[in-house]
């Protein structure tokens, strides 16, 4: 419970860091969210990572695509299946329309994300072919870690890693539109997801 209150309170840290303090308000051009709504959306960092096919996969390459990033591991026994799980779910109720979309899913243990273990994540919980893990050296993702405000501490003598957990949905300019906490729902990912899909590239 201390590690969910940890991330809770790590999600508002991110949002401030990543977004450079962008704020969320109840609505965002003229957009009717159900996630928390960012009030001055602006394209977060960018970068390129290799997923767990081995392919290159950058942000930059994902424009006129809805995006939704996530910071997981592949060992975490609680939060990070529940929220691969609920992306996974709402890309799949899109039908064919989910190949729009994009799931980034980037690691906080590049050491315990293996890429073994990574496809064993992958095949376990029967990610769709749009949701991409991603992986790279530790100093790169070091870097990107304190671009987009997240934290990650391997506990001592065990697997777990304390972390930043969060998603941020992208609209099809790569702008931050949504920032979820780890408790939203399916029903509201779904939604937010129509919504970015029905605005025009």
């Amino acid at each position: 419970m201390a590690r969910l209150r940890a991330a809770a309170r790590g999600i508002a840290v991110s949002a401030a860091l990543a977004l450079c303090a962008a704020g969320l308000a109840a609505a965002g051009g003229g957009l009717e969210f159900n996630g928390p709504t960012i009030k001055n959306p602006t394209v977060p960092p960018l970068f390129a990572l290799h997923d767990q096919d081995g392919q290159r996969v950058s942000l930059a390459g994902q424009r006129g695509r809805v995006v939704l990033l996530t910071f997981l591991y592949t060992h975490c026994p609680d939060v990070c299946p529940l929220v691969a799980g609920n992306l996974n779910l709402a890309l799949r109720a899109l039908g064919p329309r989910r190949r729009q979309v994009r799931v980034l899913a980037i690691t906080v243990d590049p050491a315990g994300d293996t890429r073994a273990s990574v496809r064993r994540f992958v095949r376990e919980h029967q990610l769709a072919p749009e949701f991409r893990y991603l992986t790279g050296p530790r100093a790169t993702l070091q870097r990107l870690w304190a671009a987009y405000g997240v934290k990650s501490l391997k506990q001592a003598g065990g697997d777990r890693v304390d972390h930043t957990l969060y998603t941020l949905l992208l609209d099809r300019s790569l702008r931050g539109r949504v920032l979820y906490a780890s408790t939203a729902t399916v029903s509201d990912i779904d939604h937010d997801i129509r919504l970015l899909l029905s605005r025009p590239a």
